[in-house]
């Protein structure tokens, strides 16, 4: 009986080149059409060196995309709670789109169906939340946000939208919009409850 993938056996360079050629084939034929075996070919090792290593296509896509776009969309920090939701709101916009060739927005449509994807999205997204309360934090600590503003629900406010306009193929907001779009949640973050 084969034991659970072990990560402290990989070889680095063979793991990069399976992480780069998950990505490059994402990018070229779609993650839908994307299979370990086509992995391990572009990648020139075999698919038991990724089953060991990993336990499905979603898990390498994950952590491939972590590993690449990890600093992307990390949350600056310039002081301007505005503009620097609009800087991380629109790097997430540019690994969403187009829809057809993004890994993250197959993740998401192979989450809703298989629970071992949702897991590693959720292990994907969860440090990228973490990095959303930090900052958030700091908005409070400056007086940007008030101290009672929930975190959970801003994040929601900040992202929910988008990810409600990828699913249904409504189209990402352009820059504008997203200014917009970024102020009206700031300020019903800033609202006093009556």
């Amino acid at each position: 009986m084969a034991g659970s993938p072990n990560p402290d056996r990989r070889n680095q360079r063979s793991r990069q080149a399976i992480l780069d050629a998950a990505l490059e084939l994402c990018g070229e034929i779609g993650y839908g059409h994307l299979t370990i075996e086509g992995i391990a070919a572009r990648a020139g090792v075999s698919k038991k060196t990724i089953y060991r290593w990993w336990p499905s296509k979603a898990a390498v896509v994950a952590e491939a995309l972590d590993e690449v776009i990890g600093a992307p969309l990390a949350h600056p920090d310039t002081g301007d709670l505005a503009k620097d939701m609009h800087t991380q709101i629109s790097a997430v916009i540019d690994l969403l789109t187009p829809p057809e060739r993004s890994p993250i927005s197959a993740l998401i449509a192979d989450g809703l169906q298989y629970p071992d994807v949702a897991v590693e999205l959720r292990n994907f997204v969860r440090p990228r939340i973490d990095s959303f309360n930090e900052r958030f934090r700091t908005a409070q600590q400056r007086g940007e946000l008030p101290p009672d503003a929930n975190p959970d629900v801003a994040v929601s406010l900040f992202y929910g939208p988008i990810y409600h306009r990828l699913v249904l193929h409504l189209g990402m907001p352009d820059s504008t919009e997203l200014t917009e779009y970024i102020h009206h949640v700031i300020r019903s973050l800033t609202c006093s409850e009556t």
